[in-house]
């Protein structure tokens, strides 16, 4: 998730101001009278977090033609997403203030005892409608309370509850924004409005067309019994409006960045824990460090060298390999094929091409180049595990190649039984499982065997000081070396560097919203990269002082400690923030988190692990060792 050149930061940063065509996206031309197809996306709530198909309420007529699902990524059918038409007729330029939405137009919509509790639920349970129109978005706008403006909301509200009564949304005012383009139009905004019209209002004649005024304000809502049938007619109008907003620039309404202060809070913030960590290495490496090596060096005193500072004392056992090679080297192997898929990811994200234009483009972008990046996993899982003196390569590659994919494969499957057993569209069809599994068994795994066949046939890390044949024995620790102490301690700073950007990601994942900030996002990243590696290389400074030389898995655990916070936090996002009250929705959210957490704990510890393994390295290399 980062990119690497200063430019690329630049633009990441002051994106919305820079407007581009998407590469492999472009401009739908349209003439006055053609006509604007309507698609239908899904229904979304925050409070159960389980998507549904447009059509699973019967208020929701289908077209006399049968139903068109879009060719969906794969990034699109793991969101949920179920695009299909709709009996909307819309045409450029041509406004219509009432038509009746099913084929039927006279008659109501008949929903028996069964539909209209469900409709009810549905409602109560506050589930958006989304739509599409030229792939954009509907949204509904909303005036700001606090100054002057709008904000918008994400599709609209399937209806409303007041006074303990249910209330449905039966006229939905479409009001679509187009800009000309030569003799062509081209469809540049999407909006809606919503009502709640007892039936009768509407005074539908058998053509399709109805007599109800959207300006009217004094209109009786639309009932909705939840506890017996319910007739309801639904319908809709389009209104077309001229805009100056140019079609490269159409999704600034849904990216409008009304917190751009929080997010440069965010980075300050964070650069604060960046300097301070530097000032406490600075410290140490240039006054504590210096003075340990200029003092081993020197021919004379060496004993009473020796006898001030620890860490020389552990140089024959410093790099004595750990136990459990073949465990660490699978965890390190997952935390860089992790890490080499946000690295790419946040750099075409950075460049635009993975906007939220490009639906489900950012999920397909990256389970394709997680598993393309298993070359890179087995090749550096070898060579750690060849220097940690592994010499089963082949089991351990077995396992860096199935260890992280089958957890989160595992727990996701698991969970996907819940989303099916409530019929919701966000459960993962078997067709779309199975490619899964060829991705992984058929990409992933022959390219880590392949990665490990070559960077085990490598020469191992040289490591500057021999290991002695006899363990040296590892003395009492103080109490605040600790290794659950150090990895609180250590979890503190690289998570206060990135908390605040967490909010806007977890309200992207749990909230239905767009998260674009990919240049925040980087500099978000390299904070914790810098931060992560830092923290590492202090706790291992002080571990080693103390004469343990049991650092290889301290490092890696300790680096992502950061983890635990992250975890606490998503529980104080859960009782603050959202809604959830249903058991499905609980155990959705914390199996999903708790797989965020472990992949932020593999990334941060292999981030801290290599700072700490180079640290190491370079120290011992600067001392003379008889």
């Amino acid at each position: 998730m980062k990119s690497i050149l200063l430019t690329l930061i630049c633009c990441g940063l002051f994106q919305p101001s820079f407007h581009f065509y998407i590469p492999g996206v472009a401009p739908v031309e349209f003439q006055d009278g053609d006509p604007v197809e309507v698609k239908a996306v899904k229904l979304t709530s925050v409070k159960t977090q389980l998507p549904y198909e447009y059509y699973d309420l019967p208020v929701h007529c289908v077209p006399p033609t049968g139903l068109k699902y879009k060719s969906e990524n794969l990034g699109e059918i793991l969101r949920g997403d179920r695009i299909v038409n709709t009996v909307y007729d819309v045409k450029m330029k041509q406004d219509n203030p009432c038509r009746v939405l099913c084929t039927q137009p006279n008659k109501n919509v008949e929903l028996d005892a069964k539909a209209s509790t469900l409709l009810a639920k549905r409602i109560k349970q506050d589930y958006f409608v989304h739509l599409l129109v030229d792939n954009l978005p509907c949204a509904t706008k909303y005036p700001l309370l606090d100054r002057e403006g709008f904000e918008y909301e994400h599709g609209y509200r399937l209806g409303y509850v007041r006074e303990e009564k249910t209330y449905l949304n039966n006229y939905v005012r479409i009001i679509l924004k187009y800009h000309k383009e030569g003799d062509s139009y081209r469809v540049v905004g999407f909006e809606v409005e919503t009502r709640s019209v007892k039936s009768e209002l509407f005074k539908a004649d058998d053509k399709g067309n109805c007599a109800y005024d959207p300006a009217s304000t004094t209109t009786e809502p639309q009932i909705v019994n939840d506890k017996g049938s319910t007739n309801v007619l639904m319908a809709y109008g389009v209104r077309w409006e001229e805009s100056d907003i140019r079609w490269a620039s159409r999704w600034d309404t849904y990216l409008a960045m009304s917190d751009v202060q929080i997010h440069w809070f965010s980075i300050i913030n964070s650069l604060v824990v960046v300097f301070f960590l530097s000032g406490i290495l600075t410290m140490i490496i240039i006054r504590t460090l210096r003075k340990d090596i200029a003092r081993y060096n020197k021919d004379e005193d060496m004993e009473e060298a020796i006898e001030e500072t620890g860490w020389k004392l552990v140089h024959g056992d410093v790099f004595r390999p750990p136990r459990n090679t073949t465990m660490l080297a699978a965890l390190l192997g997952g935390g860089v094929q992790i890490f080499g898929m946000a690295l790419v990811i946040i750099v075409f994200a950075m460049l635009g091409m993975l906007s939220p234009s490009s639906r489900g483009a950012l999920i397909t972008a990256a389970c394709f180049l997680f598993v393309f990046m298993g070359l890179f996993a087995g090749f550096y899982s070898a060579r750690i595990y060849k220097t940690m003196r592994g010499q089963r390569w082949k089991r351990a590659a077995l396992l860096t190649a199935t260890l992280y994919p089958s957890i989160i494969f595992g727990v996701c499957f698991l969970l996907n039984f819940f989303i099916w057993g409530n019929k919701s569209s966000g459960a993962v069809p078997f067709s779309t499982m199975m490619a899964l599994l060829c991705m992984w068994f058929g990409i992933s795994l022959p390219l880590v065997l392949l990665g490990y066949y070559f960077g085990y046939r490598k020469q191992p890390y040289e490591h500057p000081v021999r290991t002695n044949q006899i363990p040296r024995q590892v003395p009492e620790q103080m109490w605040y070396m600790n290794p659950f102490l150090c990895t609180m301690m250590a979890g503190v700073l690289p998570f206060g560097a990135m908390f605040i950007e967490l909010f806007f990601i977890f309200s992207a994942i749990w909230e239905n919203q767009y998260y674009y900030l990919f240049g925040f996002l980087f500099l978000v990243f390299v904070i914790l990269l810098i931060s992560c590696s830092q923290i590492s290389i202090v706790m291992a400074y002080f571990q080693l002082c103390g004469e343990d030389y049991h650092w290889w898995w301290r490092s890696f655990i300790v680096s992502g400690g950061s983890a635990i916070y992250v975890f606490g936090y998503s529980i104080f996002y859960f009782v603050t923030k959202l809604e959830i009250t249903e058991f499905v929705a609980t155990l959705l959210y914390f199996g999903y988190t708790l797989l965020i957490v472990f992949t932020f704990w593999l990334l941060t510890g292999t981030i801290g692990f290599y700072a700490a393994y180079l640290f190491i390295r370079k120290i011992y290399g600067a001392v003379k060792i008889d």
